[in-house]
């Protein structure tokens, strides 16, 4: 446990985002109880931090931090000095700095993009992640990697005319012990998985009404696991999906098949037929103790079958997931999984960086797995760059979350060509998404007539799977008024 006790509370949300960026495996509370935040644009509730103290629990560690005079400072550049000083000192203090640096936003690839649009240089950008935010140059440098394949892909689409669609089946084989997405056991909702296509579909059909005249760019099917559905329900979806829908101009259809344990060759045929182009099968590791830890109910062969069953079927876009800083998994475990991936040769393959979810049973039931070892270093981030370029992949997606394992990132590799677009907009932030299904959230991206940024509305769908069936015209309505 980290205490953190700070004498101005408007900024103990600051403390407590670089604090878990040092600890993200560690409680973080208030040292006493939080009484509110002052204005730091209002001299007369205002006073100067003078001090904040972390104390972990367990062991030996005060930490005595100098908090910064921000006096005079507008808000943005009282909070952003606040977390510069915090973090030179924790970075002191630890005899380490962070890949991310201060950073604490998810898309670090969002910035470089937005700043090369801007006409800012490289070495612009450099300076901005390194000397400002302290970032690694690699981790700089990967940004701006990431931005520029990002600006050529997106380049060729009018993302103000058109938009994509998500479609969420939110049901799984079972839970991953690290799962914090809306998702459910199939076998505990199988009695209601039939309404939930039926109202899904409903959905499907009046978003189509609201979108009439308009362009339809990219379509992913994600979750959950898609292909829990059966052959029949999935050829349902997308049967309607095809009559409700122009798909002639329509760039990719995306399917997350995801757990080999849910596919089957009716499915994939399924998919084939309604010319699904890209795929998932994602193993998350190749290392048999692991998967039966996290509670993946299925085998390394049964991985290895699924990627060969697709390919005879004639997939050749098929995307795998891996993930890092697993319970138990070092530089060995990760070496197996990447030369288990490389024999198989995937055309995409996305590399994860553990995040530790507030919601998933591993945070939950964080007692019952405390002595589990969750290791993520640069040594074995470097290992996953090495064998992307092996199977001659190279990034083109990258997003970050909280409390991940070595406070790294995730990023998405690909051939060229075979990149995943819809991957690009719903990290960018640059056309409209919208979101059918238990939990998705739909995000409307306009123009603000003031200055011409953009304005991104959300509109989410509730989670529950049972509120989703019954509540399902108010789903509806909720777009239908935002849209309008």
């Amino acid at each position: 446990m980290i205490y953190i006790n700070i004498d101005d509370d408007a900024f103990y949300d600051d403390a407590v985002t670089i604090v878990r960026s040092f600890y993200p495996r560690v409680d973080v509370k208030p040292a006493r109880p939080i009484s509110g935040t002052s204005d730091v644009n209002n001299p007369a509730t205002f006073n100067p931090i003078k001090e904040v103290t972390v104390k972990l629990e367990e062991g030996d560690k005060l930490i005595e931090i100098e908090a910064p005079d921000v006096t005079g400072l507008s808000k943005a550049d009282a909070h952003e000095k606040f977390k510069v000083k915090l973090y030179k000192q924790l970075e002191e203090k630890e005899g380490h700095g962070l890949p991310w640096g201060n950073m604490t936003g998810v898309r670090p690839s969002k910035i470089a993009y937005q700043m090369i649009v801007e006409g800012k240089s490289e070495e612009e950008i450099i300076d901005f992640f390194t000397k400002e935010h302290f970032t690694s140059l690699a981790k700089a440098k990967l940004a701006i990697e990431v931005a520029k394949k990002e600006i050529s892909l997106v380049s060729k689409l009018d993302v103000k005319n058109g938009y994509s669609l998500y479609i969420g089946i939110p049901f799984c084989p079972s839970i991953c012990l690290y799962c914090s997405f809306s998702a459910y056991a199939y076998n505990a909702f199988k009695d209601r998985v039939e309404a939930y296509v039926d109202a899904l579909i409903h959905e499907i059909t009046e978003v189509s009404k609201m979108m009439k005249g308009k362009r339809l760019d990219t379509v992913y099917f994600g979750g959950g696991t898609p292909t829990t559905l059966s052959p029949a329900q999935l050829d349902r979806v997308l049967t309607k999906l095809e009559e409700c829908f122009d798909l002639e101009n329509v760039l990719e259809l995306t399917v997350e098949a995801g757990r080999p344990d849910s596919i089957t060759r009716e499915k994939l045929e399924v998919l084939r037929d309604h010319k699904v182009e890209r795929i998932s099968i994602n193993p998350q590791t190749m290392n048999q103790e692991t998967l039966d830890l996290i509670g993946r109910k299925h085998s390394v062969e049964d991985i290895k079958n699924a990627y060969k069953l697709a390919t005879e079927l004639g997939f050749d876009n098929i995307n795998m997931d891996m993930i890092l800083g697993l319970p138990g998994e070092g530089p060995e475990e990760v070496k197996n999984t990447l030369d288990t991936i490389k024999a198989m040769n995937p055309s995409s393959l996305t590399v994860h960086s553990l995040a530790l979810k507030r919601s998933s049973r591993l945070n939950i039931y964080r007692d019952r797995y405390k002595n589990l070892d969750f290791k993520n270093t640069e040594s074995i981030i470097n290992m996953t760059e090495d064998c992307a370029k092996d199977l001659g992949v190279e990034p083109y997606y990258m997003y970050r979350q909280k409390n991940m394992a070595g406070n790294f990132e995730n990023v998405g590799y690909a051939r060229p060509g075979k990149e995943c677009i819809y991957n690009i907009l719903i990290m960018e932030e640059v056309q409209t998404i919208i979101a059918c299904g238990a939990g998705a959230s739909t995000k409307i991206v306009s123009t603000n007539p003031v200055d011409n940024s953009s304005l991104i509305t959300r509109v989410e769908n509730v989670k529950n799977v049972d509120e989703y069936i019954n509540r399902i015209d108010e789903m509806i309505e909720r777009k239908r008024k935002e849209l309008a």
